[in-house]
């Protein structure tokens, strides 16, 4: 007797196979037969017509917090992700001193936007190691698997407390500390260490986070804790320094990089992007990966699905106006006051003549980037599009908002202040801020085929007012692997394959993302023909009635977490499966 067949469908299995047609047969939460699975079952799931694929791991979240109040880690797990990994990024909430919990909300508040209030009263708090908040989060049902990684912010606050700023550098005995207690997390199951190098991430108050500039001895001196181990992984985000007005630092970071690598003795990924500013730097930076790969290093370059983009609208963390003196006299009103006040032409014209005052530096956490933005009207508006109904995430140039302006005839910012004012407040616009200098992804179709590629940058859990790219699983399969209309999509089977178990395999979990005997039952039956990204919409379902911007899918007909059915036509069942990922008991 089975616990669950799954007949009828098609298998696509995860290790670049051809798909086919086999029905599945689960017990004891594991894949026990593949083919014709002869035999009874307590439940059987009719997949006719549809495709059966493995669980998605997703290696790049940001779920540090929600993984204490939600059971459910949504959305992911409504868009076929049976495994996440949290702690990217170099900042978290463990391990922290008691009394300063504040310090890191802070931190996740400014780099990951999301509501301190939220953060403040969701956490229950009441660890101080990793080892404490793993067992405090462990403890929790949830309905899919999760892993932690070590972030350098927390350890360097919790080491040097009030001298963990970024131009203050580690001593020797600070080191040494850090080291241990990295050595004691991962001894207790964490799946690696991250840490954050990017000028772009700001705490609350508008800092540069605490390890952003750490050293090349600090970084190796951690990373050292690996030694003996054979788990864990790093992970690294970093611009490279390339706002720096100094001579090019690139090879010099990338070597700091790539040191670290080499003292933990383990993989390494890096967040890896096309930025505007730099538009080959990604190319350098794959180049590196391969020569390390030659090294005997395995560095591996972290690339997103689509254009790395945010959500601009007036319910959202941003949008065109924001610094504009007339919209911030009426920027307290609920949405509706705020909409009627726009709608009157007086009011419109005066704003359409106003400069946008300043709206990072001085305590913003908001990022400089912000500032060129709302100068820039006028060009932004070449890239800004509405998010209609069914949006295609690679809108040509003709569909942009300053398109429209000039087949009407009026002026971009016009246009856009219109465009914000649409479904009585509520529209967003798409602007992609990376992975879109050329107007289209065929930069990211290189990058996703390049062999050093995972996938990953979703930040599931984080920037909730103004990014949705949780759903980048779903994205991968409609828009990659069946409708792309502007170039090369990608075959189903490799897509499938490199975000189970391209994805599975890095972290190291061997026990998943591929549908065979023998197996962990983490199953997707997926209507493919009728799978579709639903438009995105703004919640209060974050502690403290915090606004998070959802987006959710269309056309999963079964998500299954070790044989546990976890959601059903889009819906959560209710099924809590899911536990720590701890991986020092695992091989």
């Amino acid at each position: 007797m089975f616990d669950t067949k799954i007949v009828g469908g098609t298998l696509v299995d995860g290790t670049g196979r051809a798909a086919y047609r086999g029905d599945l047969a689960i017990a004891g939460g594991t894949i026990v037969d593949i083919g014709d699975c002869p035999g009874p079952a307590r439940r059987t799931i009719d997949a006719a017509g549809a495709h059966v694929l493995p669980g998605f791991v997703d290696l790049h979240t940001h779920y540090d917090g929600q993984v204490s109040w939600d059971p459910e880690l949504s959305p992911s797990s409504q868009h076929g992700v049976t495994t996440c990994v949290m702690g990217s990024c170099g900042v978290g909430f463990a391990p922290v001193r008691r009394g300063r919990e504040a310090e890191l909300v802070e931190l996740m508040e400014g780099v990951e936007d999301i509501p301190g209030s939220a953060l403040a009263e969701g956490i229950p708090w009441g660890w101080e190691s990793v080892a404490d908040y793993m067992d405090a989060i462990a403890a929790m049902p949830h309905a899919i698997d999760f892993l932690v990684q070590v972030p350098h912010d927390p350890l360097r606050m919790f080491v040097m407390g009030a001298r963990a700023v970024a131009d203050e550098a580690a001593t020797d005995d600070d080191i040494d500390e850090m080291r241990a207690l990295l050595r004691a997390a991962l001894e207790a199951g964490a799946a690696g260490f991250s840490t954050g190098r990017t000028d772009n991430h700001r705490t609350a108050r508008g800092a540069a986070t605490p390890a952003s500039e750490a050293s090349a001895r600090e970084l190796t001196g951690l990373a050292q804790a690996f030694a003996g181990l054979d788990h864990g992984v790093l992970q690294a985000v970093s611009d490279f320094d390339m706002m720096r007005a100094d001579a090019d630092r690139f090879d010099a970071e990338f070597d700091l990089l790539e040191d670290m690598a080499v003292a933990a003795g383990r993989p390494l990924s890096i967040s890896t992007m096309q930025r505007d500013h730099a538009p080959d730097q990604w190319r350098r930076i794959l180049a590196r990966a391969e020569r390390a790969t030659g090294r005997g290093l395995d560095v591996r370059c972290q690339v997103g699905a689509r254009g790395i983009g945010v959500l601009l609208g007036l319910e959202a963390t941003f949008h065109p106006f924001i610094g504009f003196p007339s919209y911030k006299a009426l920027a307290h009103l609920p949405l509706a006051e705020r909409v009627a006040r726009m709608r009157d032409p007086e009011l419109k014209a005066r704003m359409l003549l106003e400069k946008s005052e300043r709206v990072a530096g001085d305590g913003s956490p908001i990022p400089p980037l912000a500032d060129f933005f709302l100068a820039n009207l006028h060009l932004v508006a070449m890239r800004l599009f509405r998010m209609g109904d069914r949006f295609d995430y690679e809108p040509s140039l003709m569909e942009c908002l300053a398109g429209e302006a000039a087949r009407a005839n009026v002026p971009p910012l016009a246009r856009i202040y219109d465009a914000l004012l649409e479904d009585d407040g509520r529209a967003l616009l798409y602007f992609p801020v990376y992975n879109y200098t050329g107007m289209s992804l065929d930069v990211v179709r290189e990058m996703l085929t390049h062999p050093r590629a995972l996938v990953g940058l979703g930040d599931a859990g984080a920037h909730v007012g103004t990014v949705c790219d949780a759903s980048m699983p779903t994205f991968l399969l409609t828009h990659w692997a069946r409708d792309r209309r502007r170039g090369a999509g990608l075959p189903l089977e490799r897509v499938v394959q490199m975000q189970a178990r391209d994805t599975a395999r890095f972290i190291g979990l061997g026990d998943r993302g591929t549908l065979e005997v023998g197996m962990r039952a983490d199953v997707n039956v997926v209507d493919l023909p009728n799978l579709r990204l639903v438009h995105p919409e703004m919640r209060r379902d974050l502690p403290a009635g915090g606004r998070r911007l959802i987006q959710r899918a269309t056309g999963y007909l079964a998500t299954l977490v070790a044989g546990d059915v976890i959601a059903e036509r889009g819906e959560l069942t209710g099924a809590r499966p899911g536990h720590l990922v701890r991986m020092h008991r695992r091989r």
